[in-house]
C-alpha cells in the first residue's frame, strides 16, 4: 500500500535539500590539484574520495528512513540510511547513514511491534523506540517510491513485503545488483557477523548467497577498518563469466582492490607457471558429455579422492619422509684432503636452519658450504693453485647439491606418482596422474596438492589473506578449504553454495560437515536460508517438485509471495517445432519487457545446434561456451552446467526428456539448477517421453 501524499511530499522536499547539501560540499572540496608537492598529493587523493563519494552520493543519497527515540532522548530522530555516509557540514552531525553503520541495522533487523529494540554501538548496547520504518526507491535523482512498513500507532498489516516485491519485480541486465535496500533479516545477521568466523552458508537457490557474501565484504571492511585491508581479501568464484557476472557489486557499494579469481587460476599464479594443466580436460567435455558413459561419482572418482583430507595427509606423511632423507649421508670434499664433515651439514640443516621451510633450508645449506669453501681457499696463497682449487670445489659442490632433492612442488609430486609402492593410490587415477605428469601436465584437481607442497616448501611468501569468500562451495574440495586456511593467522571465511546445485559432485562435497569439521567450534557457524527471493511462486514450486530427486534431504525452499505466469510445459511434435517455439518464446518475451532471455540446454553441443539454427531465422543470441570471460546479457544460448550462479528474466530448458534428463541425482540437479535461472517466466519444451523428474 502505497503512503498518502503528505509523506511523498516531505521526502521530496528533503531530497531536494539533500542534494543541495551535497553540491555545497562538493563546491568547498575546490580544484583538483595538479603540481608537484608531495603533500598536496596525498591531500589531493583525499579529496578526491570525497569527490567520487559525493558523486555517487548525488545519484542516490539514501533507500531507507528510521525514526529512532533513544531511551534518553524525548523525541524520535529520522534516520536516514544509504550505502555511503555524509555528516552535515555546519552542523557536523550526520546527514546519511551509512548502512554499516551499528544503527543502521536496526533498519534491517526491525520487522514490527512496540517493544523497544536495542543495537550495539562502540560506547555499549544502545535501547530506544522505533516510529517509523520507510523505504524509498531514488533513480536518476528522482523519488520515485515512498513506501512505509511501520508506523507506531498504525495497523501495519501486510505492508513489510510491499517494498521488496517492487524491487524484486524489476527486469535483469547482465550484472548482479547489490540489495543494500531490501536486505532481510537473517541476511543481516550473516553480513554483520564476527570477522574470526567461518560462515558455511546452505542457500536455496535465488536466497541472495553471493550478495550476501559481497555484502559481508563492505561490512567487515567498514567495521573492522583498522585491522583488514581489501587488498587481502580474495573472492573464489567457478568461472571467470561469473566473476564478470558480479563485477558491479562491490565497486557500486564503494568497496575496491578485492581480488577476484577462480581457485585454478590463484593456483597456477601461486605456481609460477612451473606447472600446465593438460588440453582436453574440460568439465564440460568429462562430466556432462552425453557420449559414451560418465565414471560414477565416489570417494575413488579423481577430484573426490584428491580433494580430501586423507590424500592431503597421506601427502603430509611423504613430504615429512622427504625430509627426514633429504641429507645424503657422507661428508663434502671440496678437494682432495679438504672435508667437510657430514655431522657439521647435518648440524647447520637440522638445528640451526630447522625454523627455515626446505626450500629456504636447502638454499642456506647451499650458501654455508660455499662460505666454508670460502674460506678454505683464502688459506691457499699461490693464485694459480687457488683458481684451480675454486674450479674443483664448485664443481663438487654442485655435484654435491644436485644429489639432494629439489624442493619443488612438481618434481615432489611427480616422484610420489612414480613411486606408488603402498597401494594407497587407487590404480586408475595413478595410471591416468603417471601419464599427464609424464607429459609435464597436470589435471584440475592436481591444482590444490600442488599449492600444498609448494607451501610446505616456501611458507606463504607473504600472501597472508585477511577473509576469503568461496562461491559455490558445494563444488570445492575439503582439501582446497584447509589450504586457504593455511594462508590465514585465523580462520575468516564466508563458504557458500547450495548442495541441490551439486553438480560438479566428483570434485566437491556431499554434506556440508565435510567442511565444517576442519574448525572447532568457535569458528565454526552454519545458517541456512530458505527464502527464495529470485523467482516467482510458480517457478519455486515447479523446481521444488524435482528437488527430492536430487537426494539431499534439503527442505523445499520458501518463495516471496511474487505470483507470476504458470510454467509451461510443451511437447514437441517434430524436431523443425523446437526452433518455431524458441522463436516464439523469445518474441513473446521481449514484447512483454523481459531484457535478459536463456535458452538453456543440456550440453555444449545442443547449445552449438540450437544456435546454428536461430541465426538464419535472424535472432540474434550470445552463444556461452566453456572458458568465456564475459556474459553480455540479452538473448543467451547456454549449458546448464554453465548457467548456475546466473539469472535471466525468461527461461527456456530446450528439451527436457527423458534422454537428456533422466531419473538420476546428477541429472536431478542439472534440471534443478536450469529451472531456478528464472525470475519471471520458465517455460520446458520436450521431444520424445517427459523427463520423469518433473512428473
Amino acid at each position: 500500500m502505497e503512503t498518502q501524499q503528505h509523506p511523498h511530499h516531505e521526502e521530496q522536499a528533503r531530497l531536494q535539500h539533500t542534494f543541495q547539501e551535497i553540491e555545497r560540499q562538493r563546491a568547498d572540496i575546490g580544484p583538483v590539484y595538479h603540481g608537484q608537492d608531495y603533500v598536496e598529493q596525498l591531500l589531493e587523493a583525499k579529496r578526491e574520495e570525497t569527490r567520487q563519494r559525493l558523486d555517487l552520493l548525488a545519484s542516490e543519497p539514501y533507500f531507507g528512513r528510521l525514526d529512532f527515540r533513544e531511551e534518553s532522548k524525548s523525541e524520535p530522530f529520522p534516520l536516514y540510511i544509504g550505502k555511503r555516509g555524509m555528516d552535515d557540514k555546519e552542523t557536523g552531525q550526520p546527514y546519511i547513514i551509512d548502512w554499516r553503520a551499528p544503527v543502521a541495522s536496526l533498519f534491517y533487523s526491525f520487522t514490527g511491534g512496540d517493544a523497544s529494540v536495542t543495537y550495539e554501538a562502540p560506547d555499549g548496547t544502545i535501547e530506544g523506540d522505533i516510529y517509523l520504518k520507510r523505504s524509498l526507491s531514488i533513480r536518476d535523482k528522482t523519488l520515485q517510491r515512498v513506501v512505509d512498513s511501520y508506523e507506531r500507532g498504525g495497523d501495519n498489516i501486510g505492508l513489510n513485503d510491499e517494498f521488496l516485491l517492487y524491487k524484486l519485480g524489476d527486469k535483469k541486465d547482465n550484472r548482479l545488483r547489490d540489495i543494500v535496500s531490501t536486505i532481510q533479516a537473517e541476511q543481516d545477521l550473516i553480513i554483520r557477523a564476527p570477522r574470526y568466523k567461518a560462515l558455511i552458508i546452505q542457500g536455496a537457490a535465488g536466497s541472495g548467497k553471493t550478495t550476501i557474501a559481497l555484502h559481508r565484504l563492505a561490512f567487515l571492511l567498514y567495521q573492522y577498518q583498522q585491522q583488514i585491508r581489501a587488498e587481502r581479501m580474495i573472492i573464489f568464484a567457478p568461472n571467470t563469466m561469473f566473476l564478470d557476472y558480479i563485477s558491479g557489486v562491490l565497486p557500486e557499494l564503494g568497496v575496491g582492490n578485492v581480488k577476484q579469481t577462480t581457485f585454478a587460476e590463484w593456483a597456477l599464479d601461486i605456481l609460477d607457471g612451473n606447472v600446465r594443466l593438460a588440453d582436453g580436460t574440460t568439465e564440460g567435455n568429462r562430466w556432462f558429455s552425453l557420449e559414451g558413459t560418465r565414471p560414477a561419482i565416489n570417494d575413488e572418482t579423481p577430484g573426490r579422492f584428491k580433494g580430501s583430507l586423507t590424500f592431503q595427509k597421506w601427502l603430509d606423511d611423504q613430504l615429512r619422509v622427504l625430509e627426514q632423507n633429504f641429507l645424503v649421508d657422507q661428508p663434502f670434499e671440496a678437494w682432495e684432503g679438504r672435508v667437510l664433515p657430514s655431522e657439521t651439514i647435518r648440524e647447520w640443516f637440522e638445528v640451526e636452519y630447522r625454523h627455515y621451510h626446505l626450500a629456504a633450508r636447502r638454499e642456506r645449506l647451499t650458501a654455508r658450504i660455499n662460505r666454508w669453501l670460502e674460506m678454505q681457499l683464502t688459506n691457499i696463497g699461490d693464485p694459480k693453485v687457488r683458481k684451480d682449487k675454486s674450479k674443483t670445489g664448485k664443481q663438487r659442490l654442485r655435484a654435491y647439491m644436485n644429489k639432494l632433492p629439489k624442493a619443488d612442488a612438481l618434481s615432489f609430486y611427480q616422484s610420489v606418482f612414480n613411486q606408488g609402492s603402498d597401494d594407497f593410490i587407487p590404480k586408475k587415477i595413478l595410471n591416468e596422474t603417471k601419464a599427464y605428469l609424464k607429459k609435464g601436465h597436470v589435471l584440475p584437481e592436481d591444482l590444490a596438492p600442488l599449492v600444498w607442497i609448494h607451501h610446505s616448501f616456501n611458507g606463504a611468501e607473504g600472501l597472508v589473506f585477511d577473509h576469503v569468500v568461496v562461491d559455490e562451495a558445494q563444488d570445492v574440495s575439503p582439501f582446497q578449504i584447509a589450504l586457504l586456511n593455511t594462508f590465514m593467522n585465523e580462520p575468516s571465511f564466508t563458504i557458500l553454495g547450495d548442495l541441490a546445485q551439486g553438480i560438479h559432485a566428483y570434485r566437491g562435497v556431499q554434506r556440508w560437515d565435510e567442511l565444517s569439521a576442519m574448525f572447532d567450534e568457535q569458528h565454526n557457524s552454519y545458517h541456512v536460508l530458505k527464502q527464495s527471493y529470485r523467482s516467482t511462486l510458480e517457478i519455486i514450486e515447479f523446481a521444488n517438485r524435482i528437488l527430492p530427486f536430487t537426494d539431499t534431504g534439503l527442505p523445499p525452499a520458501e518463495p516471496v509471495f511474487r505470483s507470476g505466469d504458470p510454467v509451461d510445459i510443451v511437447p514437441l511434435g517434430k524436431a523443425a517445432d523446437q526452433l518455431a517455439a524458441i522463436t516464439s518464446f523469445i518474441r513473446d518475451n521481449q514484447e512483454r519487457g523481459m531484457r535478459t532471455i536463456a535458452i538453456i540446454c543440456r550440453t555444449d553441443e545442443e547449445c552449438r545446434l540450437i544456435h546454428e539454427l536461430m541465426l538464419p531465422a535472424g535472432i540474434e543470441a550470445n552463444l556461452i561456451a566453456e572458458g568465456q570471460s564475459q556474459y553480455r546479457g540479452g538473448v543467451t544460448v547456454v549449458p546448464v552446467y554453465l548457467a548456475k550462479g546466473l539469472e535471466f528474466d525468461a527461461v527456456l530448458i530446450a528439451n527436457a526428456n527423458e534422454r537428456l534428463y533422466a531419473r538420476t541425482t546428477q541429472d536431478a540437479k542439472l534440471l534443478y539448477v536450469g529451472c531456478t535461472r528464472a525470475l519471471h517466466r520458465l517455460t520446458l519444451l520436450y521431444e520424445g517421453d517427459l523427463s520423469p523428474l518433473i512428473g
